[in-house]
This record gives structure tokens, C-alpha cells and sequence, in this order.
């Protein structure tokens, strides 16, 4: 398949959406618990979507329209959901991650974005010079990764409680 930029923004929209339908009320043993060691509950994945939404995605889109190369994108803190999250509610996160969303879908359409700004190039700290477009199909898998991490969580909360069945349940399995 091939990047489509309304195609991207269908997808972009609905990660919200999605999300909330998905979170929303549900008790803290869903959203709260993670996979083991090192590894993300959905709480903590929704706060990363919320940096990035903040620091990643529309600036590193606007230094590549406004600088292309000659600007290398500021590195990106992978981790700084634990301290902007603290104390928050998941309410609280699931509001202000659809908040942050719609800002930056409203900016990414009054760029007015052609084929030939998704050719622009932008410089990226670790894997050097990247294509516009490149960013913007980022942006969507990243969400979709996001999305299948959450999901794949919460079912593992569930994975000694299946019994046998888990044989059949390859997000149970590695």
C-alpha cells in the first residue's frame, strides 16, 4: 500500500476515538498492569501518545517545511510519560490526548500538505536524513503498534485465566 495522506488521517482520527472506547471505565487491573519488567500498561502508553503528540510529530513536520535538513529534530524522550503523567487520571489522559489530536490533525490540514512537501527531507538525530512522508506513515504505524501493545497487554492479564485455550490465542503467545 501505498502513503495517502487522507488515508493517514483516517487512521490518525480514530486512535482517540479508539482509545476512549477502549479505556474508558475500565477498572485499574486493565489499565494499569503491564506485561513485566520494562514493559508499558496502557496508562503508561497513552501518556507516550501524549508526548509525542507534543513534542514529535507536528514540530518534527514543521522543521522539515521550515528547515528541511539544515534543522536535526531534537531527540525525542521515549520515557517522559512517567513524569508527565504522575498524579493524572486516565480520564484526565484519554481528554487531553483527544485534545492534543485534533490540534494536530487542524494543523496538519492548514499546511496545506503537496506531493511535493512529502518529498522534503528533515534530519532525524539517529537515523539521519528523512522524508516528509516518511514521518506522516510513522505517525500512523506508530499509533497502530501503540494500539496492538495496549490490547496485547490486557490480554495477557487474562493469560493464566484461559486455561488450555491459550494454545489457540496467539497474542498470548510469544
Amino acid at each position: 500500500m501505498l502513503f495517502n495522506l487522507d488515508q493517514a488521517i483516517e487512521i490518525l482520527t480514530r486512535t482517540p476515538i479508539v482509545l476512549d472506547s477502549l479505556l474508558s471505565g475500565l477498572a485499574s487491573e486493565w489499565t494499569e498492569n503491564n506485561e513485566g519488567e520494562q514493559t508499558w500498561s496502557p496508562y503508561d502508553v497513552l501518556g507516550h501518545l501524549i508526548h509525542g503528540e507534543r513534542t514529535d510529530w507536528v514540530p518534527r513536520l514543521k522543521i522539515i517545511l521550515q528547515s528541511g535538513e539544515a534543522e536535526t529534530f531534537p531527540p525525542f524522550d521515549r520515557f517522559a510519560q512517567f513524569e508527565e503523567s504522575n498524579g493524572k487520571s486516565l480520564a484526565d489522559l484519554l481528554a487531553t490526548f483527544a485534545e492534543l489530536r485534533t490540534q494536530s490533525l487542524a494543523t496538519l490540514a492548514s499546511l496545506n500538505i503537496t506531493a511535493e512537501d512529502l518529498d522534503k527531507r528533515g534530519t532525524h538525530p539517529a537515523l539521519g536524513s528523512v522524508r516528509l512522508e516518511e514521518l506522516l506513515a510513522t505517525w500512523v504505524v506508530h499509533d497502530l503498534s501503540h494500539l496492538t501493545q495496549i490490547t496485547r497487554t490486557m490480554a495477557k492479564q487474562y493469560g493464566d485465566a484461559v486455561g488450555p485455550w491459550k494454545a489457540y490465542l496467539s497474542v498470548l503467545n510469544p
